[in-house]
Order: structure tokens, then C-alpha cells, then sequence
């Protein structure tokens, strides 16, 4: 039994087109024997980087598999760093399959794992870490604002912004061992090249403060702007629900309490990612499931971007804090005649459709006005938690007493690096990878 190859050394492959009957389906090759498997399926390899059509054949039997347009793509100039092929078939399951059973074939080919094209990218130094996000949430985008996100990632905004923070870091820390060097000669201002240190490091802390002063923009773009539906059982919730997403999402009943645990339903509002979530009736009960979903009723509204406060028309209010969540409050049931609507928010019917437009109006202008503004740079909680360890290790610098000892500024200026190298995939990010690169599609 021979030895696994390590994994630079195995060629993978995979369809990078969906699955089921279309009229082309693509499959990718990469690693060294991308070429050797032209040369088996099809009779050699065309000249680099030109579609050429050829007759595939199985290397076991030399049976025709398919008429295809072939391409040859010599490393390292490729998308994941080295050598590759793909080959067009014609998009039937059956050709898909024995193309796919022939690449099995080849000595050193096997299948590629969820996201292993764009690990090798990655690991090859053809993208960093944030593109590969960029790739991962653009295959995710349901919206236009979540698609033009994406793409800025994947074009390296962030990744170009932190590596430029990191330059600046390293020469900072260049200069503190430099210091630390120089420290017994008698005719080094050492008062002034502390001043100097901690002005870089206070200008430097400060950019990276300002990137993170944007209200999480990115994040809230990436998951969705979370419009929570609260209020007493039969305030018209999952109704409501239903009549703003277009389809039965949530059973309907009159027996207050039919809602137990909360029922997600996201829209595209204007381009922009919404979750609406209906939640169980805010009251007192004995029952202790009811009990449950009352108390993740509260988890959730504490967790929103916006509370939609559901009061019937013909109810009142309760007393229900919404601590410092915004709230909108909306009328539900306008349509009953004995209905007598009260003060403030807007007043909707779920039957016949009064007031909706309005309220999606509302619902969209609270989300532009959270999510819109300037591009995020930030877009994971990854980044913001490596970016604020950057900026607190520059914040020690900055504010270092006279006579701090500059083993421990060399110290902090090496630590706030380090975060920064995280943000672009640098140092300590393997277990990361793994659970990033799995959510990855098959073939990408």
C-alpha cells in the first residue's frame, strides 16, 4: 500500500456547473495531473487556453464518452495556482457521470471536496483569506446589496486595507527592536523616538477604529436585517407573516398560543436582505412550552434591528419593553368593523391587503437606513474581533507611560501584527479554514 499523496500533489476535479439536466455541464481539473488526464480522455492537450472540441474516450475501455470542448491551463497563472483543465460536456446526467468515472481512473485524480478549488487558491497565495469569504458570500447573496458586497470582497477591499495596516505595523515593530538594539548608545534620543513610536501607533489605531465604527453594516448585510413580529397572542402575527411573505409560512389558528418557537421568512426588499420573524404571544402562562417560546419571544427581540409591535384593532396595548430595540407600532386588523384603532403606527389588514404597502415601505426605509450608508469593509465577526485586538495592542503603545519597558511595546506592536495578519489568512487560521472551505459547494 502506497502512501497518501499530500494534498498539493493530488489532482481533484468536480462539476463546476449545477447539477440536473442543462445544455453544458463543466467539470474542473486541478493539480499536476490535469495534463496526463487530457492526454488519457482526450487524445492530448490543446494549445494553452483555447477551447478546442474533442472526442473524450474512457482510458479503461476506449469507449467515446462525449463530444466536448476541451482547455488546457498550465500553472501557476491559473485560478487555483496550478495546472488545470476543464472540459464542456453536453449537460446530461449520464455523460456527467461516466466523464466523471473516467477522471476516477487516472492514476493521482480523485473527487474534490466541498470547496477544495478555492483552498487551493488560497494555500497557493492566489487569493487571501477575505477574497475566499468574498467567494463564499457571493455564492450565498440573495440580494443585489448582499451580491455588490460580496464582490468588493472578493476584489480584496478589505484584504488591500488590513495588509497595507500590516505594513504599517511591521515597520512600527522594525523600529522598536531597532530601538531596543540601539538602546546603549549614549547619542539615541530615546524620549523622542518613544514620542515618534507612539504618534504611528496612535494614527495607526485610530484607522482601524474609524473601519470599525460602522454600526456593523457588513455583518447585518451578510445575515439579513431582522424585523421582529411581537405583541399578544391573537395580535394577527403569523397572519400578518403570511400576508408579507407572499405564502402560508406560519399555521393560522384562533386558539391564542399556536405560535411556539419563532418561524423565519426572508424577503428582498429594495435589493436589501430582510428576515422576518414571527414569534409565540408575549403573556404570562403556566404552560411550561408556551413558557418556552415566550422566553425565546424575548431572546429574539433583544437580538432584532426592528421590533414590529402588534396591537388588534379592536386590543390594547400591554406593557411590553422593548429595551433599546427600535419599535414600530402596527394596527393589525383594520378591517374589523368593531375595530376601534388606536393612536400612532400604522394601521394594516392582512385580509384585504390595507396598509401593507405601507408598512413594507416603513420596513424597507428602517433597513436602508441600518444597513445603507458607505461600503463596510467588515463583514464577519472574525474580522472585527481580530481587527479590535489590533487596535487595543496599538492603544497600550500609544498610551505607554514614560519608562515602559520597550521589551513589552516590541511586545504588543508583534501581537497587534499577528491580528492583522489573521484578517488576511497569515498565521493561525487552519481550523478556520476547515469550517470556512466546508461551506463551500462541490467544484468551487
Amino acid at each position: 500500500m502506497t502512501d497518501a499523496l499530500p494534498v498539493r500533489e493530488e489532482t481533484i476535479f468536480a462539476p463546476a456547473s449545477g447539477f440536473g439536466r442543462a445544455a453544458v455541464a463543466v467539470v474542473r481539473v486541478s493539480g499536476p495531473a490535469a495534463g496526463p488526464a487530457l492526454d488519457q480522455l482526450a487524445g492530448g492537450r490543446p494549445e494553452p487556453r483555447r477551447l478546442s472540441l474533442r472526442r473524450l474516450r474512457d482510458p479503461g475501455t476506449g469507449n467515446i464518452l462525449d463530444q466536448a470542448l476541451v482547455a488546457w491551463l498550465p500553472g501557476p497563472a491559473t485560478a487555483t495556482g496550478e495546472d488545470m483543465a476543464e472540459l464542456h460536456l453536453h449537460g446530461g446526467l449520464a455523460v456527467r457521470a461516466a466523464v466523471l468515472r473516467a477522471l476516477g481512473r487516472v492514476p493521482g485524480c480523485r473527487p474534490a471536496e466541498a470547496g477544495a478549488f478555492s483552498r487551493r487558491a488560497f494555500l497557493n497565495g492566489r487569493i487571501d483569506l477575505t477574497e475566499a469569504e468574498g467567494i463564499a458570500d457571493l455564492i450565498d447573496a440573495e440580494t443585489e446589496a448582499q451580491r455588490v458586497q460580496a464582490l468588493r470582497q472578493l476584489d480584496g477591499a478589505l484584504g488591500r486595507q488590513v495588509a497595507a495596516w500590516r505594513e504599517t505595523g511591521i515597520e512600527l515593530l522594525a523600529g522598536a527592536e531597532a530601538a531596543l538594539d540601539f538602546a546603549d548608545e549614549g547619542d539615541v534620543d530615546e524620549d523622542g523616538l518613544d514620542a515618534a513610536l507612539a504618534g504611528r501607533a496612535a494614527a495607526l489605531r485610530d484607522a482601524i477604529r474609524a473601519t470599525l465604527a460602522d454600526g456593523r453594516r457588513g455583518e447585518r448585510l451578510r445575515e439579513g436585517f431582522c424585523v421582529v413580529l411581537a405583541g399578544a397572542p391573537n395580535a394577527g402575527k403569523s397572519t400578518l407573516l403570511n400576508a408579507l411573505s407572499g405564502r402560508d409560512a406560519a399555521i393560522v389558528s384562533d386558539i391564542p398560543g399556536t405560535t411556539r418557537d419563532a418561524i423565519e421568512v426572508r424577503c428582498d426588499l429594495g435589493g436589501l436582505p430582510v428576515v422576518l420573524v414571527d414569534t409565540a404571544g408575549l403573556r404570562e402562562t403556566a404552560d411550561v412550552i408556551e413558557a418556552e417560546g415566550v422566553k425565546r419571544t424575548h431572546h429574539r427581540i433583544r437580538s432584532a434591528d426592528l421590533v414590529l409591535h402588534l396591537v388588534p384593532a379592536d386590543g390594547e396595548a400591554g406593557p411590553e419593553d422593548f429595551a433599546e430595540v427600535p419599535v414600530l407600532r402596527v394596527r393589525t386588523k383594520s378591517d374589523l368593523p368593531s375595530g376601534a384603532p388606536g393612536e400612532g403606527g400604522l394601521a394594516v389588514s392582512a385580509v384585504t391587503g390595507a396598509g401593507l404597502d405601507a408598512l413594507l415601505d416603513a420596513i424597507q426605509g428602517s433597513a436602508a437606513s441600518a444597513l445603507g450608508g458607505d461600503d463596510a469593509l467588515v463583514t464577519r465577526e472574525r474580522h472585527r474581533e481580530a481587527l479590535s485586538r489590533a487596535a487595543g495592542h496599538l492603544d497600550r503603545v500609544a498610551t505607554a507611560p514614560a519608562g515602559f519597558p520597550p521589551e513589552l511595546v516590541a511586545e504588543d506592536l508583534r501581537l497587534a501584527v499577528r491580528a492583522l495578519g489573521e484578517v488576511g489568512g497569515h498565521v493561525g487560521v487552519e481550523e478556520m479554514l476547515d469550517r470556512l472551505f466546508a461551506g463551500f459547494c462541490i467544484g468551487k
